[in-house]
């Protein structure tokens, strides 16, 4: 039996949540909400639900909803679907803050709910692929560069962009920070918009993080280093490269091209098997937290030396 969603926010990647549900066998879309009635209207008439000014309204319809709301709206409205015995995928980062992001997931423990955060690259294809190729990373650097369109300014870069890293490599190396260093700055918005990060965690991994919001052009890279060699990830182009040693002593390239899928439709796919299951996600509240923690720490670091 399909679950019955919802979409609470429908801007630009809220009209992608709708669209994926709308697509996919094992979702039925109720409707979509928005205080942006025109707005919600026009996404419901493509994809054939109902609209909705207030979520409050939503809530009754349906068994689980993506939250996909300004950062600041997250809390309140995240315990809002819970209280109503909801199911529920939060955009990232899980809030705005630590006790608001435990407030969540104390309360969604509680009342027995599915609470995903919406780290999308957890569901890449090239992560993925990565995945099997890694032993024992020692060194992680990541660049994430955009050019600055105005959207997500609301937060910091480090909460826009660079927690995308910070989770794909806490993700990988398993495990906690144990030190950190930061620098960056705000340019075109009130918030930071470029931002690096040099991290050492508790198990030894060290990693340099880049993000910013001011490049003329995209780039997503991911190397990670380990004793058998070197892996590049390039979202990008959808690649990974796998550089290691051969028995010979050669150095021997390997290239994947990972079978192309959409990472949100996986991710929602995802959320929907939980539901329906029981069972718990690929990127719990927990996940979340863990990764707000270490973007809030670096935002603070930079904000001391402005």
């Amino acid at each position: 039996m399909a679950v019955r969603v919802g979409v609470i926010g429908v801007g630009y990647l809220g009209f992608h949540h709708a669209r994926v549900y709308h697509e996919l066998e094992e979702a039925e879309l109720v409707g979509v909400a928005d205080p942006d009635i025109s707005r919600a209207e026009e996404v419901a008439g493509k994809f054939g639900c109902r609209a909705f000014s207030e979520y409050a309204d939503l809530l009754p319809q349906v068994d689980a909803l993506s939250i996909v709301t300004p950062t600041h709206t997250h809390h309140d409205i995240g315990l809002d679907c819970i209280r109503a015995g909801r199911d529920i995928l939060i955009e990232k980062p899980i809030t705005g803050g630590l006790e608001e992001a435990e407030e969540l997931i104390s309360s969604a423990r509680k009342a027995e709910r599915i609470l995903q955060v919406g780290h999308l690259e957890r569901f890449n294809p090239v992560v993925i692929a990565a995945e099997e190729l890694i032993e024992r990373p020692r060194f992680f650097e990541s660049e994430r560069l955009s050019p600055f369109l105005g959207r997500g300014t609301d937060v910091d870069v480090t909460l826009d962009l660079m927690i995308h890293d910070i989770d794909i490599i806490l993700s990988l190396c398993h495990g906690r920070v144990r030190e950190l260093r930061a620098t960056g700055a705000s340019v075109l918005s009130d918030n930071i918009d470029v931002s690096k990060a040099w991290v050492e965690m508790d198990n030894g991994v060290s990693a340099v993080i880049t993000a910013g919001r001011l490049s003329p052009v995209k780039r997503r890279v991911l190397k990670i280093f380990q004793d058998t060699g070197y892996i590049l990830l390039d979202y990008q182009e959808m690649v990974v490269r796998h550089h290691y040693r051969g028995e010979d002593g050669s150095i021997r390239t390997e290239t994947i091209r990972p079978e192309q899928k959409e990472p949100l439709k996986e991710e929602l796919r995802d959320f929907l098997r939980c539901v329906g299951d029981r069972c718990s996600p690929r990127v719990s509240g927990e996940d979340g937290l863990e990764a707000l923690k270490v973007a809030l720490e670096i935002s603070k670091k930079i904000k001391e030396k402005l």
